[in-house]
């Protein structure tokens, strides 16, 4: 049972997400590390972002691989604070640009990354939902 829904979430697209946040996860771990070591002082606030972008990814990367019933969990909340981030920050940066000096992962929703930041929590949520466990039947649909 528990192996059917590990299967279920890696499998067919589930295994282009998993590799898409895994993308994801080495660029922004990338770009916020080099950021942070060489040029923090320009926008801590934007760098610092980019860091929690980082680590969004490669806690979602992770837990959408392993794909047990815990996990699933974590990755369901590692997606929503995702789109969390992406539309709160996205929001702020277009209204205040001021706040960002430099750009984030996540700013004007993702736009240097062709808005990849803004729809992937959302086909994250999604392909979790598709795969979650029947009611009752202990397998995914």
């Amino acid at each position: 049972m528990a192996d059917d829904l590990a299967t279920a979430t890696r499998s067919g697209p589930g295994r282009l997400l998993i590799a898409v946040y895994g993308i994801f996860a080495i660029a922004a771990t990338s770009r916020s590390a080099v950021q942070i070591a060489t040029r923090f002082g320009d926008a801590p606030v934007a760098y610092l972002l980019s860091a929690l972008a980082a680590l969004v990814y490669v806690l979602a990367t992770a837990t959408l691989a392993v794909g047990s019933r815990a996990s699933r969990r974590v990755a369901f909340l590692s997606c929503a604070v995702e789109l969390a981030g992406v539309l709160a920050v996205g929001g702020v940066s277009v209204l205040v640009p001021s706040w960002f000096p430099d750009a984030t992962v996540w700013s004007s929703f993702g736009v240097g990354y062709a808005f990849i930041p803004l729809v992937l929590p959302v086909l994250g949520l999604l392909w979790l939902r598709r795969t979650a466990p029947q009611p009752g039947s202990g397998t995914s649909r």
